[in-house]
């Protein structure tokens, strides 16, 4: 595309920015999405866009977050509201503004800050006509919906794997279930079920070598998920200290408010004798004889589970944490060898599928990553 397509403006030409409002100035209940500085924290009523919005975090953590609504939206005062301006393209300036590293305009040392001024003031190079910038929107947004798509079809296929577990192993309908139950400390349980602790089909980070210096895939705290297995961008890494795993170990979060924000992930990235590390606040649960990790991982996410740690925790305010020898002794039912083996064959499918469902999305993601700067600076014409 010749650089005769484009013209330079300032980011005020395209797009009205203010300040969002203070949370206590709406009604949590509705439709319309909240969105923080960190993006959709809620729903509500009221709106204060109704309009093509991009929004950007303001302060904090997420200062220089970009997210983009077509509707009617609630923007609090953690984040800056932009209204499109006629003649451009909305989704077309949300994907500018991802490529535009709004880290390097922010203010502030203790407390970073990105502010309407700074936004208006960022020179910027755009199609003059907008059928130019919808074409570029509409490729890069087609590859954001694919992983969408991914991400969506692997929240049904997980919500379908722990429904299943729930109705097996909490509520004992499973098939091939007899009826035949007899007492226990935790009530009625199937026969040839016993009562025991997690640490009793449950390594707690299991032992692991791992020589320092070696080069091995780590994952952060924020690489864990609040709902979703999968662990996002694990990167290479010289091993200094953490904690280490293989494929099929389950992460948790043992430190607040990651574990009560639900932080938890599935190990699926590694080769087979491949040892990954990671940070020190997670506690690797690994299945002990014939208890699966998918089984683990399931359990991990029982409420009842979580609750239990969450009332283990020790230490001072804001710095919590979870005792692994008191998880260990988390009380549990548990099943005989044929049902745990039965689950594995019936949910084991659902977790490949949900790896490949996100592998396939990390290659349209880096496909995504690798088009933007290209379309935007006119490299590759539409």
């Amino acid at each position: 595309m010749s650089a005769e397509g484009w013209e330079a403006i300032s980011l005020e030409e395209a797009i009205e920015f203010k300040n969002g409002k203070s949370s206590h100035e709406r009604k949590d209940i509705g439709l319309n999405p909240v969105f923080g500085g960190n993006g959709i924290i809620g729903y509500t009523e009221e709106s204060n866009s109704d309009f093509e919005t991009i929004v950007v975090g303001r302060v904090g953590a997420y200062c220089g977050s970009v997210y983009y609504y077509k509707g009617k939206c609630w923007v609090t005062d953690n984040a800056i509201i932009g209204k499109v301006k006629q003649p451009y393209e909305g989704l077309y300036l949300f994907y500018l503004m991802k490529m535009i590293d709004l880290n390097s305009h922010r203010t502030g040392s203790s407390q970073p800050l990105v502010n309407q001024s700074i936004l208006n003031s960022i020179q910027v190079k755009v199609p003059r006509k907008k059928v130019t910038q919808t074409r570029i929107a509409a490729i890069l947004s087609a590859l954001d919906d694919k992983i969408e798509l991914n991400r969506q079809t692997n929240a049904t296929l997980e919500a379908i794997a722990q429904a299943i577990f729930k109705e097996w192993f909490v509520d004992f309908r499973f098939p091939g279930a007899t009826g035949e139950m007899q007492d226990s400390e935790f009530g009625q349980i199937p026969k040839g079920w016993r009562v025991g602790r997690i640490g009793d089909i449950c390594e707690l980070n299991p032992k692991l070598t791992l020589r320092k210096g070696t080069i091995s895939k780590y994952v952060e705290m924020k690489n864990l998920s609040q709902c979703l297995l999968s662990i996002e961008e694990p990167r290479k890494r010289e091993f200094v200290s953490g904690s280490k795993f293989q494929n099929g170990d389950t992460l948790f979060a043992r430190i607040t408010p990651c574990l009560e924000n639900g932080k938890t992930g599935f190990v699926d990235f590694l080769t087979d004798l491949e040892i990954g590390w990671g940070s020190t606040e997670f506690i690797v649960l690994r299945g002990r004889n014939y208890i699966n990790p998918y089984f683990i991982y399931c359990l991990s996410r029982l409420s009842n589970f979580r609750e239990f740690a969450i009332q283990s925790m020790v230490g001072s305010s804001g710095r919590q944490r979870v005792v692994e020898s008191i998880l260990s002794d988390y009380p549990t039912v548990i099943p005989d060898q044929e049902t745990v083996n039965n689950f594995l064959n019936v949910v084991e499918k659902m977790f490949f599928q949900v790896k490949n469902n996100s592998d396939q999305s990390a290659t349209v993601a880096k496909i995504r990553d690798s088009l933007l700067p290209k379309l935007m600076s006119g490299e590759i014409e539409v």
